[in-house]
């Protein structure tokens, strides 16, 4: 009756969930209860309504509102409870054995703030602290599990990107392209949904875009924007009509089984003229150096610095991932299960990165009135530099 094929593998949960424990122990506090979708996937297997309680020590306790049944089937975790109410969870964990924390750690970066009340309120002798720091630092490191699942959805990207040149005919607009794209990509088994962290950030598949409108800016923290159908929906395609000799971006993530590849290919019909050839260039050796620099230990906002300098030496460095004193500034993101996790390779980060670490790297040029080119593609951090996992070719794609 349900999809249970692709359950999260029980040792997994309990690496996962044992990295947790050690977190609250380094903090002293005695649990965490994780409700936010994509981390409560992480640590349990299963999206459905729940409220995962993480112990310091013991078992971790799933309590279900909905669906219970599937939860169970779903999940690997061996205490799953259900869940009439919010109010009754006291006395579930006490019914396991579990005293009431005194300091309780949660998703603060993401918790509204009418559910802190009510968890305050439900627990009003304990504190509450935030733990979406220690959360996200255990995501960015991806078990051979994980990289598995991003190997093939990063495959699937590659074969998604193959169906472009039968696609774009000159005249269409670009929200028909997309539909067309986005068609194959189901045909593929992507599962629809793009998870992102930040507060009011969305995206659907990606982003498809031509010629000026690559050169759009929009809200979303990306170095591209475009028209989108309309202000309620402002990024990505939008009705503008493709035509030849101009830069076709399709940036789009591939999801499987909840892991994301981020792939950014330029398709033309007809060849760019020689500048657009050049600088697009220019950004495949940039990304050939930095695959060779980002190792471990190495600070990402060292490396955006680095990208940068490479741009103002090739004379790129006012079009280097946007255009004017709103362009952003990093080079590339984390990519898991959702599509801005930990690290960032942006101005000023001092975090270290680590093996195991997944990166969407995307050095791209935007050229105000003619589009985007530059590339991206989702890599693993190694001891040796990045081992890039899409396979397409990175030179434009003449049609």
């Amino acid at each position: 009756m349900f999809n249970t094929e692709n359950r999260v593998p029980e040792t997994e949960l309990t690496r996962r969930i044992q990295a947790m424990q050690t977190e609250l122990k380094k903090t002293d506090t005695d649990a965490a209860l994780i409700l936010q979708r994509a981390d409560l996937y992480y640590f349990s297997g299963t999206i459905q309504q729940a409220y995962l309680y993480v112990p310091v020590e013991g078992d971790p306790v799933l309590m279900v509102y909905r669906s219970q049944e599937r939860a169970r089937a779903e999940s690997n975790l061996a205490l799953v409870e259900p869940l009439a109410r919010p109010k009754d969870m006291p006395d579930i964990l006490k019914r396991h054995g579990l005293k009431l924390p005194e300091r309780l750690g949660m998703e603060l970066d993401v918790l509204p703030t009418a559910q802190y009340f009510s968890f305050s309120a439900l627990f009003p002798d304990t504190e509450i602290t935030d733990i979406s720091t220690a959360v996200r630092m255990i995501r960015s490191v991806k078990s051979g599990y994980e990289l598995g699942l991003m190997r093939q959805a990063a495959a699937l990207a590659d074969r998604l990107a193959g169906t472009v040149p039968e696609l774009v005919k000159e005249g269409m607009t670009e929200l028909e392209l997309a539909g067309k794209i986005e068609a194959e990509a189901r045909k593929l088994g992507h599962q629809g949904v793009v998870r992102m962290r930040l507060w009011g950030s969305e995206i659907f598949y990606g982003h498809l875009l031509s010629g000026p409108s690559g050169a759009v800016p929009s809200y979303l923290s990306s170095p591209t924007g475009g028209t989108g159908p309309s202000p309620a929906a402002a990024q990505s395609a939008g009705f503008r009509k493709i035509q030849a000799f101009e830069p076709i971006l399709v940036d789009y993530t591939f999801v499987h089984q909840g892991y994301l590849s981020d792939h950014a290919r330029i398709f033309s019909l007809g060849g760019l003229a020689a500048d657009l050839t050049e600088a697009h260039r220019a950004m495949l050796d940039l990304q050939g150096k930095l695959k060779k620099r980002i190792r471990p230990g190495a600070l990402g906002g060292d490396i955006y610095e680095y990208a940068l300098a490479f741009c103002e030496s090739g004379g790129y460095a006012d079009f280097f991932m946007g255009v004017g004193p709103q362009r952003i500034r990093f080079v590339g993101h984390g990519v898991g299960l959702e599509l801005d996790e930990f690290p960032f390779l942006n101005q000023g980060q001092k975090l270290p990165l680590q093996a195991g670490m997944t990166i969407a790297l995307e050095p791209k040029l935007i050229f105000p009135g003619r589009g985007v080119v530059g590339i991206e593609n989702t890599h693993v951090v190694t001891e040796d530099g990045l081992e890039q996992l899409g396979k397409f070719p990175d030179d434009i794609c003449v049609i």
